[in-house]
């Protein structure tokens, strides 16, 4: 079978999941190539072979860290000159679309972005995306070159095939691009503890009815006793009550749980733009699987402690 690249999307050596769900897409059109960047990238093999790598290749140069996007590239346009890969997959993060798409231009390949679905096509990788607000699905493919794809979280599951997951070293060339922007500091971000909102599996949204920031709490403690990731609507952290960086919607983060609760969000176009695409909806009627007409400040603590009750 032809080999799929896929870019590894990991912290010192530590796999995160939407890397797992791009595997199991690869195999469906190839043998995964894994390309793995910066510091712990060797110690990712054991997790991507088990997951269906068929080979890891790896580079720590010291460029991954100290620069932006651009390294990165030289990297993977290094794998790709090195594999003649059938298609390259990609997570749908903002640096991981950044890439795809400067990988796109500099091989002279369409490029396709946000995908929720990939099969084999007599004529190539088929892509489904929605489109349009979420409006429409859509599957597409790309007619000229070798497709770069990039695909969102929670779009596949993962799935274990064992596989030889044997490592190489990468050997990368930078540009003079690469060094254009320095990275300065860095800030550790304070955990919550909770799943990473784009990829969580379940996403707890408030919005303008939860009448303000001291009543978020009511939201957290529902997330917390789901194990669940926390979302806000613009008008939520518009007003201050919830960080800008939990916003869901199209001018915020889009989301593709496989449950989404909503409380307190009308249904504004802008925020189900962010998460139509997830598998089960409760927010907005036209959508809805469940819903419930009432006083969120009742509803949501008595759902709360009836979670909990039920988790013993």
């Amino acid at each position: 079978m032809a080999e799929v690249l896929v870019l590894v999307d990991h912290v010192d050596g530590a796999v995160r999941k939407p890397t797992l769900e791009l595997l199991t897409l690869a195999r469906r059109i190839g043998d995964p190539v894994a390309v793995a960047l910066g510091a712990g990238a060797e110690a990712t093999a054991g997790v991507l072979g088990e997951h269906g790598a068929v080979k890891v290749l790896t580079s720590d140069a010291p460029e991954f860290a100290d620069y932006l996007v651009v390294p990165k590239v030289d990297a993977l346009q290094a794998a790709f000159d090195a594999v003649s890969p059938a298609a390259v997959l990609v997570v749908s993060s903002a640096e991981g679309k950044e890439i795809a798409a400067r990988l796109a231009l500099r091989i002279g390949s369409g490029i396709i972005t946000d995908a929720t679905d990939l099969e084999a096509g007599a004529e190539g990788p088929v892509a489904t995306q929605a489109v349009f607000a979420a409006s429409y699905t859509t599957k597409s493919r790309v007619s000229r070159g070798v497709p770069v794809i990039t695909v969102k979280p929670n779009s596949a599951p993962v799935e274990q095939a064992a596989a030889a997951g044997t490592v190489e070293a990468l050997t990368v060339s930078f540009g003079d691009s690469a060094t254009g922007t320095k990275v300065t500091s860095r800030t550790p971000r304070e955990s919550t503890g909770r799943p990473e909102l784009t990829e969580a599996a379940i996403v707890v949204s408030g919005g303008r009815g939860v009448n303000g920031a001291e009543n978020f709490p009511l939201i957290e403690a529902l997330a917390d006793s789901l194990g669940a990731a926390v979302g806000a609507s613009r008008a939520a952290v518009d007003a201050g009550w919830y960080p800008h960086t939990s916003q869901v919607g199209q001018t915020g983060k889009s989301v593709s749980p496989q449950l989404y609760i909503a409380s307190g969000i009308s249904g504004a176009i802008q925020h189900r733009a962010g998460m139509q695409t997830s598998k089960t909806e409760a927010p907005i009627f036209e959508l809805v699987d469940y819903g419930v007409i009432g006083d969120l400040f009742t509803v949501v603590p008595q759902l709360t402690e009836e979670i909990n009750t039920r988790k013993g």
